[in-house]
Order: C-alpha cells, then structure tokens, then sequence
C-alpha cells in the first residue's frame, strides 16, 4: 500500500508558489461553503514519525480561515482521560456541524503503536479496528466529511531527518529516534494492516509521500479542495450498514416483554421502610468501596410518564454521599447538542473512575420517543441499536458498572396518576398535554419498549424491568438492584 509513496515525487519552488495562491483561494471559498452548509469536517494527520505533520497543520491554519478549524492534538493521556473509555477523548473533540476539526493523532495511534509495541495481540488489534470502523461509520451516517491522511517516508528519509532532528536540539541522537528507526518494518506492516482494514469508501485513506515538503504540501491542498468539494452540495453520504425493520413494527399486537411483569408485586409500608432502609445503607457503603476502588457508574432511567423515576432516583441519591454522584435530566437537545452526533451529549457526562452518573432519561430516547413521534427518521432509529450497544460496550470494557431500569405501570395506574397530579395543586406542574398525547400512543411505545428491551439488553449491560404500579415495590427493586450490581463489581 505504500510502494506508491515511495517514487520520488518532487515539485520545484516555482510550481509551488504558480499553484500556492490557487490552492489558497480554492481552499478557503470551499470552506465557507461547507460552513454554510453545515458540514462537520474531520481531517486526520497521521503518519510515520519525521514526515512533517506538524508543518501540514500550521500551513492548513494559514491556508484556510482559523476562525474555522478546531486543532486537537491527542499524545499522552491525562489522568482525567484514562479515568473513561478511550473514545471518550475523541468524542470531546468532535467539531460541531460547519466547523473543520484537525485531528493531529487521532484514534489510530494508540492501538497500531500498542500492536507494534506487542502491548496487545493481533486479534485484539484487529477488534480494535472494527471498533474504530464502526465509529466512522456512525459520524458518516450522521453527516460528517471524514478526510484520512497518511504522510508517508522511507526508512533511510525518516531515519535521516529524525537524527538530523535530534542532532540540531541536544547533539545526539534520540532514544526517540532510535526507538521508530529499529522498529520501522514492524511498524510499516502494522500500518498497512491499519490501513488496509479501514480504507473505506466513505471514510478512505490518502497515502501521501512527504519526502518533498512542497509535493506533500500542494497533495494535502488537492485531496482537500477535492473531498470537500465533491461533498458540498450533494446529498449526505451513508456508510451503507444494512438496516432491517423491528421486529416490534412486523408483529403490531403481539404479546411484548413488557407483559410478563408482574404489576401486581407490592409491600407493606412496614416492611417498605425496613427493606428500603437496609438496602439504603449498604448502598451508602458499596458506593464509598467503589469510589476506593475506582469503579464509576452509569444508572439509566426510563419508563412510562408518572411511572415514578423521579421518586426512585430520589432514594437512591439519598443513600449516596452527594460528593459521588451527578443526575443528568435529560430534556429535548440544545443547539450545540443537535450540532454534534447524536450521542455526543451523554458521552461528556460519563463520570471518571470512582464515581456515579444517572440520567433521568437518556440515549435510549431516538429508539422511543424520536421514533414514535417521528423525530428521528427510520434508518436513524434503526442505526442508533447498534450505535447504543458500541457505547455500552465500551463503558463495561472499561470497568463501568452500566444499570438500565425501565419503570412499567399499567394504562389504568397511570391514568389514576394524571388524574391525582390534577387534583394536586403542587403536582400539577408535573402533568403536561405532551403527558396526555402520550398516552394516546401506548400501544406504540409498547412496541418500542419490546424492541428496545430485546435489541439492548446485554450481558454486561441488561435491562431492569421494574414492576411499578406499587411505588414502594418499584423503589425497593431498584436500590437492591443497584446494591447486587455494586457487589458483584466489587468481587
């Protein structure tokens, strides 16, 4: 994959400076055009060591209007970071629509220089890979212009200009230096599998010889000018991943799982406040066990409207040292929100390591209201199971404890629920006409319900389905759930 960056390509001083203010011009009108259009735009610069990537950075924020770009640089992770899934650095970086973010390393480099460190196997390498295949896949469907750039040398010119490098700073060479130079082989081979495995044509890579500055610089201007164009004024591209209809939308009034929770489960008031109270202060122990043991949490809140997640939330937190946790209260998106992926809003409130997230509401709502109320389209919704299954996945591959509890009533407690929040002067703030609009749909959220539940429950992340037509039942299964979920973390 690389034998055609190696052929010696070279341009004069004149050339380049005949083609530079063209180039300049093309580059910036383009710009503005995907700004006004919206586009969110990711150019990833990578590479091997020495080939000038630094350079390419610089001369992009002086080609293009800076006002524009977003520069993250990822090297060394900070402590704040290793405290998460890895993505989640690269998440905080995503441009928001009509800006250009420039990724200087990105989310490939850790796994090829782990690969070629041996710190990891080959099959993990390769998972590793599917996984950073997906996450383009999901920032393409959801809009964005992916642009991957290799710069690519020789060993004998990498070897040259990095002891030449080293050389002009402290007068010898590098451990650096040596370092890339001795293992240049296993690298470039470990690269080419990279490469190889996630050249896409929705996402592909740009392999670009850099053994002369100005080739390489007038090919990054090009690919530029080229990409961008291509993708102003045409219709968002898809990555192509197959979707299928939901099971639920194929068989309309069919038994779900919803129907095997026993709605009928209750407790004494007695034995409510005894249980809730026991469980309670274990809860206090197990959450101050995992904040030592740096365990975080991710506790999930769905349910029917008046089906009592407030007041569930509520006992859990008050068995909780108020210094651990944060509620996220998940209402419609803002517009900075709506400017990034879908998901970009509950990955910058993963908690770090020790401590306790809970969204009252969360990402499951594009599988249920966006997709009953037709917020989100088909393809979207239908995408969004695999997307939200990724997320999981690598918040437990990470050590995070997730908890997902659904809080099932009956159709006549929750009319018995609307009709006391009426009556109620200070619940009536609590009941709204898009409670009651609902309502007139339960036999679609019912469907939603089973899919959801079906499609996303995990072994690592399984659904709770929390019988809730008695209020003090609900709370007791939730804050036990949430004790035997703490302790088997812990063991």
């Amino acid at each position: 994959m690389f034998e055609a960056a190696e052929l010696g390509q070279k341009v004069k001083r004149a050339d380049f400076e005949a083609r530079e203010h063209e180039l300049h011009a093309a580059l910036l009108d383009a710009q503005r055009k995907a700004q006004v259009a919206d586009i969110p735009v990711l150019i990833i610069v990578s590479g091997v060591e020495g080939a000038g990537k630094g350079d390419v950075v610089r001369l992009l924020h002086r080609w293009m209007d800076a006002r524009g770009l977003e520069t993250q640089a990822f090297w060394d992770e900070t402590d704040e970071e290793r405290m998460r899934p890895r993505f989640w650095r690269f998440w905080r970086g995503l441009p928001p629509r009509g800006r250009i973010g420039i990724l200087f390393g990105s989310w490939y480099t850790q796994p090829i220089l782990d690969r070629a460190m041996k710190r990891i196997p080959e099959d993990s390498f390769d998972r590793e890979l599917e996984r950073i295949r997906h996450f383009e896949d999901m920032l393409v469907d959801d809009g964005a212009l992916i642009i991957k750039l290799w710069f690519h040398l020789t060993q004998k010119e990498q070897y040259k200009r990095l002891e030449r490098e080293a050389r002009g700073k402290s007068g010898s060479v590098s451990p650096l230096t040596r370092r890339f130079s001795k293992r240049y082989e296993r690298f470039r081979k470990i690269s080419e599998r990279a490469l190889r495995k996630t050249d896409i044509g929705h996402a592909p890579w740009h392999v670009i010889e850099a053994t002369n500055a100005r080739y390489r610089d007038l090919r990054v201007g090009e690919i530029l000018i080229d990409r961008l164009n291509a993708r102003i004024g045409s219709p968002a591209p898809s990555s192509g991943r197959v979707t299928t209809p939901s099971p639920a939308l194929t068989k309309v009034g069919a038994a779900g799982v919803l129907s095997s929770v026993p709605l009928d489960a209750a407790l004494s008031q007695n034995r409510y406040r005894r249980t809730l109270r026991e469980y309670q202060t274990a809860l206090y122990a197990l959450a101050w066990q995992a904040r030592q043991r740096r365990i975080n949490t991710v506790a999930v809140f769905e349910g029917w409207d008046a089906a009592g997640k407030g007041g569930a939330i509520r006992r859990v937190t008050q068995a909780m040292d108020a210094r651990l946790y944060r509620v996220i209260s998940v209402a419609a998106p803002t517009d900075e929100e709506k400017s990034h992926p879908y998901l970009w809003r509950f990955w910058r409130h993963v908690p770090r390591a020790g401590y306790v997230t809970i969204y009252d509401r969360s990402w499951y709502g594009r599988v249920l209201v966006e997709r009953v109320e037709g917020f989100a389209s088909a393809p979207e919704w239908q995408r969004a199971y695999n997307e939200i299954n990724s997320f999981e996945e690598q918040l437990t591959e990470h050590g995070t404890v997730v908890l997902k509890f659904w809080l099932h009533i009956s159709p006549e407690e929750q009319l018995q629920r609307f009709e006391e929040r009426q009556r109620v002067a200070w619940k009536r703030h609590k009941l709204t006409d898009e409670d009651w609009r609902n309502r007139e749909k339960w036999g679609d959220y019912d469907r939603a319900v089973s899919d959801m539940v079906a499609r996303t429950s995990t072994e690592r992340a399984p659904w709770t389905l929390v019988a809730a037509n008695d209020k003090r039942h609900a709370r007791v299964q939730v804050i036990k759930t949430f004790c035997e979920r703490l302790e088997r973390a812990l063991r």
